[in-house]
């Protein structure tokens, strides 16, 4: 399921190989995942559950 989406890393990601950042994949919701484990877990929100936390920290 999340490995046929497309994903990006976050705007705050320094690009290095070795940082520590989340991807985020929208589609009909989100999904986060850990940008260094992209084969693990994700978590998974509404689309409105994420525009409200985006707007939270915006």
């Amino acid at each position: 399921m999340s490995h046929e989406r497309s994903w990006r890393k976050t705007t705050y990601s320094s690009g290095e190989g070795d940082s520590a950042c989340v991807e985020v994949s929208l589609a009909h919701d989100a999904l986060v995942r850990d940008s260094k484990a992209t084969r693990g877990d994700v978590l998974a929100f509404s689309i409105s559950a994420w525009q409200a936390f985006v707007a939270s920290v915006a």
